[in-house]
């Protein structure tokens, strides 16, 4: 990350707009995926976990409160998982940049800045995801991907529900250069991340097909027909959501859901 984009991402979000506000929500989006090998940047990373190690005691008293400030607002019993599944899994939480799309969505703010989406609005944007995906056939579905978190959760997606994922690198015109091998004539793209996923997106709206996105706060939704919000940086929330659009899809197509695995496994939470 330049200095440049340092400095705006640590301007107040209410003091930005325009350009400053695109360059700081992608450079946060950037930064989550870059690897960090030198000295300097690992000491960076200790001190920043000291500190995460530090404010801990903060930090669980905030999503104690979230869980009872959204029990005692809404009692709801019809929610995909428990609120408590949405919680150990950090979908609710987001960045600290907060775009004009994304602030109806967001609850709060946390101690530490990053922003907290509403956990009912989560659970509603995930069941019209489900809903609108299920219009659709897998053969004319893609998953694009390229931020490594949510690798193993896309190939599990791909593996459940037949439908064809790109991670790593998007193949340059798969979609709108008919002349490749590999061209695929997609009638919905799901996208991951709006930034790190902006080729797949682009081609999609070129060709005027349809657009499912998952959005944290960072991300703008222009050209989305559909959005999902949640935490879209991490392994365990990327994990939950592909797993409920993993199985809402199969059980809409009446696909057999014993060959679902266990949400466990999406999320990880079966490794520790």
């Amino acid at each position: 990350m330049t200095e440049a984009e340092k400095q705006i991402i640590e301007t107040p979000e209410e003091n930005l707009t325009g350009k400053d506000l695109e360059t700081a929500a992608e450079a946060e989006s950037i930064e989550t995926e870059k690897p960090k090998t030198s000295m300097e940047e690992k000491r960076a990373a200790l001190m920043a976990r000291a500190a995460a190690l530090k404010a801990e005691k903060t930090d669980v008293l905030d999503t104690e409160a979230l869980k009872e400030e959204v029990k005692e607002s809404k009692k709801r019993t019809d929610m995909l998982v428990d609120l408590e599944e949405y919680v150990k899994t950090g979908i609710y939480l987001g960045t600290r940049v907060v775009t004009p799309d994304m602030k109806k969505f967001v609850y709060r703010r946390r101690a530490d800045g990053l922003a907290i989406f509403n956990t009912d609005l989560i659970d509603e944007k995930l069941k019209e995801g489900i809903k609108y995906l299920s219009q659709y056939d897998a053969e004319d579905v893609i998953l694009v991907c390229k931020r490594q978190a949510g690798w193993k959760a896309a190939k599990l997606f791909e593996q459940a529900t037949g439908i064809k994922v790109f991670t790593k690198k998007y193949p340059a015109g798969v979609l709108t250069n008919t002349q490749l091998a590999d061209f695929f004539e997609a009638e919905l793209t799901i996208v991951t991340d709006q930034w790190l996923d902006k080729n797949a997106l682009k081609d999609t709206m070129d060709v005027k097909k349809d657009v499912l996105m998952i959005c944290g706060t960072n991300n703008f939704s222009k050209g989305a027909n559909q959005v999902i919000i949640g935490n879209n940086k991490s392994a365990k929330s990327l994990g939950i959501i592909y797993y409920l659009l993993a199985k809402g899809f199969m059980k809409a197509k009446g696909m057999d859901l014993e060959n679902l695995p266990e949400m466990d496994h999406w999320t990880g939470e079966d490794e520790e």
